[in-house]
């Protein structure tokens, strides 16, 4: 059948019922792809009036550009947040870097798309799973990312890419608990090998009786202790804190030239880094014939630990911590001695029975 609006175009219904198009002029004639109105088409039977060969389109990425509902465009969308943007400028980056290692990565062994072009729809709960067994080894890494994850599902959720989460009830529970306390035996036997007024010593005491993280101790100042109290803004919270110093750390403080740029220094007279801090306490605790696992931040640990254990309530525990979440500083209390803890129970029983019964 000849089309009047289209010169030398013509259809015919094939054996399975297709409408198929065909261009004759004179002695040519050609089969056109699809149907009028498509853009092949219309390229194809264009060129064939003009006799110009058709040109396919060109299509150049924009710099920076996303796919639509696609998990880069979730993080995208997840760090305008305002939640997100209330995290501190350390927090944002060390998030950043694992958000941008899991986007870049492949979604399977052998693929081209990573999941940064993936569509969240398209995320199932076995990839989920796959994703966290992959970090085995990293279990800290894996909650973070997991976590990461689950931020980008919600924008998902919000944006109404998707109607249920895929990582619903996917849980991650290594059985590695992080950076252990120190034993007694241990810290009696760094104090034996690191004497008052040793650079090791100085940082044992400023991790053990402060709690301060690695990064704090590196960039603490000689001018931050006024008095009887260290006050300082921890780097990973920029939590401002004023914390007592107790005997034990008055001491090192006494034995310790605080005239430098900051109170701890190198054997060249330069502040430490709060990386190499991690290195030389490694060095440190073998030095002592200490097994490894003795940190700084297993210090921190034992400082909450230690005020658990001698009845420091929740509330002292998150003042000396820095901690917003009443959790983190539960988490001490859950690991102090259990033997401690229940005889202050028993105690606290015995007190209330013989108050009432004097009644």
């Amino acid at each position: 059948m000849a089309d009047d609006k289209r010169p030398y175009l013509s259809s015919f219904v094939d054996k399975i019922g297709t409408t198929r198009w065909r261009f004759r002029r004179g002695t040519k004639s050609v089969y056109l792809a699809g149907q009028p109105g498509e853009p092949a088409f219309e390229a194809e039977y264009e060129a064939m009036l003009t006799g110009l060969t058709p040109k396919p389109a060109e299509i150049t990425a924009i710099p920076g550009a996303t796919i639509p509902c696609s998990f880069r465009a979730a993080w995208r969308l997840a760090m305008m947040d305002g939640a997100w943007l209330a995290n501190t400028a350390e927090t944002r980056s060390r998030h950043e870097k694992i958000v941008e290692t899991f986007l870049t990565a492949k979604v399977g062994p052998g693929a081209d798309l990573v999941w940064g072009d993936a569509l969240v729809a398209d995320m199932r709960r076995k990839h989920v799973k796959m994703i966290l067994s992959e970090r085995a080894a990293t279990p800290h890494a894996a909650r973070h990312l997991l976590s990461r994850i689950r931020q980008m599902i919600v924008v998902a959720l919000d944006e109404e890419w998707i109607e249920s989460d895929p990582s619903h009830k996917v849980s991650w529970r290594p059985e590695y608990k992080g950076w252990r306390a120190w034993t007694w035996a241990e810290l009696q036997a760094y104090e034996a090998r690191w004497p008052v007024g040793s650079t090791p010593r100085l940082v044992y005491a400023l991790a053990l009786w402060q709690g301060h993280r690695r990064g704090d101790i590196a960039v603490l100042k000689p001018g931050d202790i006024a008095s009887d109290l260290v006050s300082l803004r921890q780097g990973k919270t920029d939590k401002e804190l004023s914390l007592p110093i107790a005997a034990m750390l008055r001491e090192v403080f006494d034995a310790t030239d605080l005239s430098g740029e900051t109170i701890l220094l190198t054997e060249y007279g330069r502040p430490f880094s709060a990386k190499s801090l991690t290195g030389r306490m490694a060095d440190w605790t073998h030095s002592a014939g200490l097994p490894k696992g003795c940190t700084i931040h297993g210090l921190r640990k034992t400082l909450g630990k230690l005020m658990a254990e001698g009845g420091a309530s929740t509330r002292s525990l998150m003042d000396v911590m820095g901690h917003d979440d009443i959790a983190h500083a539960e988490l001490y209390s859950r690991e102090a001695e259990q033997v401690a803890m229940a005889r202050m129970g028993i105690e606290a029983a015995e007190r209330a029975y013989r108050a009432k019964k004097a009644v």
